[in-house]
């Protein structure tokens, strides 16, 4: 049976987790669902893992939608959630484009990163059957402004602000949060306060879902590892019994640890 936006729903209403990992091909969005992850991840990470750029930035809606078409062809059954790439949620009318295209291309879900302000863009997309997936804290296509890959929130000050803003969000018609380097009792707090389901990455175990890119978790990707990463493929052996393992992880709560969360 195919996941849908009302299956993790109801997963937060039960009070159980799910799994989310990025894929970017036919090959491994087909091993990824069959290995029981709920949700499969288009990420504009691609530009990082697949491209070997230092950012999600040069990315475009041309090639998101390229890589939503191969994973929807090797899909067998996840929720399908899509990037809008850097500036493609500018303005209402280009989030609309965007997403529009992504949906065309197999998407079931798209992800916009910002905060509040991004209210007035999931209220029109919601109305015209447009899922969104609302991306908080550290946004990769912000590091310039950001001034690097740093943790968010962790002063009261901004943390009253992201919480205002998940608030919003959710008012707007946002189907699910995704937050990123968030401070664990922050990340805990907003999930237990919004209604809808929520996706932590360096957040907090008490998040309904986790994701994590699927080059980093089976420690490919060069470089030191983010705090908030797991090797899975080290125990395992190989990638399905990689991809089983981390769904496994998350659904009992033993990941992330305390050592994956500031």
């Amino acid at each position: 049976m195919s996941v849908t936006i009302r299956t993790l729903q109801k997963r937060k209403q039960d009070g159980e987790k799910f799994s989310v990992l990025t894929a970017y091909d036919a090959c491994f969005a087909q091993l990824v669902s069959e290995a029981g992850v709920d949700a499969i991840l288009v990420g504009d990470s691609l530009g990082n893992v697949i491209q070997g750029q230092t950012s999600t930035v040069p990315v475009t809606l041309e090639q998101m939608a390229y890589h939503t078409e191969c994973v929807a062809r090797g899909n067998r059954g996840s929720l399908i959630i899509a990037d809008v790439p850097f500036m493609g949620a500018a303005t209402v009318e280009r989030a609309l484009e965007a997403s529009t295209a992504l949906m065309q291309a197999g998407a079931n879900m798209v992800k916009l990163e910002g905060s509040a302000w991004l209210a007035d863009s999931i209220d029109i997309l919601n109305r015209n059957g447009i899922p969104v997936c609302a991306h908080m804290g550290l946004t990769p296509q912000a590091v310039n402004a950001l001034g690097g890959y740093r943790v968010q929130g962790k002063d009261d000050a901004s943390a009253l602000d992201m919480l205002e803003a998940a608030r919003t969000l959710e008012q707007a018609g946002a189907a699910m949060l995704l937050l990123e380097c968030v401070p664990r009792e922050l990340s805990a707090r907003i999930t237990a306060e919004v209604a809808i389901p929520v996706i932590g990455i360096g957040a907090a175990p008490e998040c309904d879902g986790q994701v994590l890119v699927m080059h980093d978790m089976l420690g490919i990707s060069p470089g030191k590892p983010a705090r908030f990463v797991k090797n899975f493929m080290a125990e395992a052996g190989d990638i399905r019994g990689a991809f089983a393992a981390y769904d496994k992880a998350v659904k009992d709560v033993s990941f992330p640890a305390d050592e994956h969360c500031f």
